[in-house]
């Protein structure tokens, strides 16, 4: 039986377990803690050893230069798609037409957009160890693509630094191999617990906004991601999507874009997406691509404008599409970044923020499908750099002189 047909099994049975068993499912909680647990062990090892090893492959400063161009403007590209698709089934929908919740005294506190300044000087950390402990992923990937470009403009003489992060990479690669294979369990003690805690009672009330994000999503990967991997990665969608279906079950069970990274290069690899384009795009990916996020920016800001009745011109539609595509790449490495990004958004057109205790619920059940679709527009990404890049990049782990 193949990984991916285990971890659906684990998923299916861990649903089943959580809606008959109920709050008996907790005891199982920390299986799936000591799973997430192993992941997290690998995720900083294997994203600086996977990125060094990446941006020393590509060569030079300006082929870095030419894929991190090209990757970027398709994140925000897609990003920008997710967000109208959101709006424009939020119009079709309506999922706050009727609806009237009372929110009580609830206070939010509106997140501060960050500066472009503020994102510059962060990415640079002055204690790249520091950076590490504390798991800035944005300052970790600057780190290894310097260290990269740094052992190649060395040469020969740095192909013993070389010939070690190649080495250390491939470990890491090898360890999550051996911790995927327990991906299903892990998967199961995952899930049963949030079945479990959010039972039918507390979803349906606002079965209509979860119903647009999950539609939202699935549309964006039928009318943007297949045909981006069928034209410009020329490869069949059906393929591509079996081959990346272990990353998006355990994207959708643990909520986590990074934490599912090992996950999304071993896929690459299935893909056949040679190492240093997915050792450089998916890292990135990982941190700043929200196509998923974004697109639950547009349902929910809509959404709460119509609870508040309060109506959006295409000016302000137009200013959510903004926000929400610059904020992705702002809020990258933010704990709970759907809900901060999301609180940009709502000032960015004069939305009220107690509108976001409507979601916070349910932002639970969003996360899964929104995460899901984040790490699968990292994966499109990489097969479709791969393809660009195929005349100008060799697998061959050698510098030059």
């Amino acid at each position: 039986m193949k990984l991916h047909t285990k971890i659906f099994i684990g998923l299916a049975g861990g649903i089943v377990a959580g809606a008959i068993l109920g709050p008996l499912t907790k005891s199982i909680a920390p299986i799936g803690t000591l799973f997430l647990n192993l992941i997290r062990m690998i995720i900083i090892p294997l994203v600086f050893s996977s990125l060094v090893v990446g941006a020393a492959n590509i060569g030079d400063i300006r082929s870095l230069g030419r894929i991190g161009g090209k990757t970027l403007m398709f994140y925000l590209a897609t990003t920008a798609f997710a967000v109208i698709i959101g709006l424009l089934l939020a119009h079709f929908i309506s999922p706050g037409q009727g609806l009237s919740i009372d929110v009580g005294a609830a206070q939010v506190t509106a997140a501060e957009p960050p500066s472009a300044a503020s994102v510059i000087l962060g990415l640079v950390p002055t204690n790249p160890f520091q950076a590490m402990i504390e798991g800035n992923m944005l300052q970790i990937i600057v780190v290894a693509l310097f260290l990269g470009l740094g052992i190649t403009m060395v040469g020969k003489q740095a192909q013993l630094v070389f010939d070690f992060f190649n080495a250390f990479a491939e470990v890491m690669y090898k360890l999550t191999g051996v911790i995927m294979e327990l991906a299903p369990y892990g998967v199961f003690a995952l899930i049963a617990p949030v079945v479990a805690s959010y039972g039918l009672g507390v979803v349906l009330p606002l079965f209509k906004v979860i119903l647009a994000v999950y539609l939202g999503c699935i549309l964006h990967w039928l009318i943007v991601y297949s045909p981006l991997v069928r034209g410009l990665g020329k490869m069949s969608p059906w393929q591509f999507f079996r081959d990346v279906s272990p990353a998006m079950i355990y994207a959708f069970s643990t909520c986590s874009s990074s934490g599912t990274l090992p996950i999304s290069m071993e896929s690459a690899r299935k893909l056949g997406v040679p190492n240093q384009i997915s050792s450089f795009v998916l890292p990135l990916g990982a941190t700043v691509n929200m196509d998923g996020t974004a697109l639950y920016q547009g349902v929910c800001a809509l959404f709460i404008a119509q609870v508040y009745g309060i109506g959006l011109g295409f000016g302000q539609q137009l200013m959510i599409v903004l926000t929400a595509t610059l904020a992705s790449i702002g809020t990258a490495g933010v704990p709970g970044a759907g809900l901060i990004m999301l609180s940009m958004v709502l000032t960015s057109v004069g939305l009220p923020l107690e509108g976001i205790a409507l979601i916070a619920g349910i932002d639970r059940i969003l996360d899964m499908i929104r995460t899901t679709t984040n790490i699968t527009g990292d994966l499109v990404g990489a097969v479709i750099i791969a393809e660009s890049e195929a005349q100008r990049l060799t697998e061959s782990p050698s510098l030059p002189g």
